[in-house]
């Protein structure tokens, strides 16, 4: 049994390496022009089509995938821009609550454009492409099939013209084996004379939805994005007005020209971000800061205590309505990390409820004691960091 299954195996290979050598002999008698071959005009007008269909679809896939690698990447940019613009947009400045959510729109524009891209054009362009393959591998094989055909032929003629005594069986034997190679090549023949042309007009339905698909969604992107840009510069124009009318003159107390808050030096030889003052007046009623009020320790709020102390309340601030003990509340308008352990760290936008310090000899310029609302933690920060709500 074993014997016979080699056998078999043996056998098998020996014809298929013949049949290897046989077309490789018929090929060089063709190319030399020794031997004639069969044509199909038409078929090789079919072929050159197939070939043309598949190097462009094949080249708009490439096309495409750096086209949507692109897309990728202006998505994170954007991304990196909006982050930017949210984190130096200052929060009383017009529309900065706007700012995160139009952020987020430009982002779902992004992501709905990718999805579609990937879903309508390049998944459906890969199964486009994935059917040349198959046609490739049975124009192949057609052209195998009809090196053997000719191959049969030219045994069968050689047969019929030799000059020696004819051998009818051997003859008969050949004309047998060239009408099988004739049969296989035909079927094969056959089918590939109808599915190639219509493989070449489909073409342009396929390319009429690819093409529609990706036009409308960049058409549906590029309205909406422009939308949400132009809000964006009716935000810039609102704070564009605002700033001409002074609305963000920095004042004294808070900053002097620049857009962070300046640094000064506390006595202990530290740095802190400190308002401007008169140092040659240390009288506060002669600093800039006019826009104040005085209120006592008694008068806030139901203080309790009996050290009689003086603040400066914010023209702004409100003193009602508030718990016992907070004299007003301020917003931070920057963030500020705490450089000692009795200060107050927060961010940008937290509500700060200030506190009159326990010994009023204790404060420092420019500095007030304050507990956030977020969390509770007490301190001191300082005043040009934030302002009165």
């Amino acid at each position: 049994m074993v014997y016979n299954m080699a056998e078999s195996k043996g056998g098998s290979f020996s014809k298929v390496v013949r049949k290897k050598a046989g077309r490789a002999k018929e090929r060089l008698l063709q190319n030399l022009g020794k031997a004639d071959r069969t044509t199909d005009e038409l078929f090789e007008v079919y072929q050159n089509n197939f070939n043309k269909q598949q190097n462009s679809a094949t080249r708009l896939q490439k096309e495409l995938k750096n086209y949507v690698t692109c897309i990728r990447a202006m998505q994170a940019a954007n991304k990196g821009l909006m982050e930017c613009l949210i984190d130096i947009y200052e929060p009383e400045w017009p529309g900065h609550e706007q700012i995160p959510v139009k952020a987020q729109t430009l982002e779902l524009l992004w992501e709905e454009l990718c999805h579609k891209l990937n879903d309508q054009v390049t998944i459906p362009l890969s199964t486009y492409l994935s059917q040349f393959s198959e046609i490739r591998a049975k124009i192949e094989k057609r052209g195998r099939k009809l090196v053997d055909y000719d191959g049969c032929r030219h045994t069968m003629e050689s047969l019929q013209s030799s000059t020696k005594k004819r051998d009818e069986i051997k003859i008969a034997k050949a004309r047998e084996q060239m009408e099988e190679a004739r049969r296989l090549y035909e079927v094969l023949n056959k089918e590939l004379h109808d599915e190639l042309p219509a493989l070449y007009d489909s073409r342009i339905p396929f390319l009429i939805s690819t093409l529609q698909t990706l036009f409308a969604s960049e058409t549906t992107f590029h309205s909406e994005y422009s939308k949400t840009f132009a809000q964006f510069s009716d935000l810039i124009d609102a704070l564009a007005i605002e700033a001409q009318k002074g609305s963000y003159h920095m004042s004294a107390r808070h900053l002097p020209s620049s857009s962070s808050p300046k640094a000064a030096y506390k006595p202990d030889g530290s740095t802190r971000p400190y308002e401007e003052i008169d140092y040659q007046n240390k009288n506060p009623e002669s600093r800039p800061n006019s826009g104040v009020h005085k209120i006592t320790i008694s008068q806030a709020n139901g203080i309790h205590g009996e050290t009689e102390g003086v603040y400066d309340i914010p023209v702004g601030a409100t003193t009602t309505d508030l718990p016992p003990g907070v004299l007003y509340k301020v917003r931070a308008t920057y963030k500020y990390v705490a450089e000692d352990t009795d200060e107050l760290a927060f961010e940008a936008g937290e509500v700060i409820d200030v506190v009159p310090y326990e010994d009023p000899e204790e404060q420092e310029e420019g500095w007030l004691l304050g507990i956030k609302e977020s969390d509770g933690q007490k301190g001191l920060f300082p005043a040009n960091f934030t302002r009165p709500i």
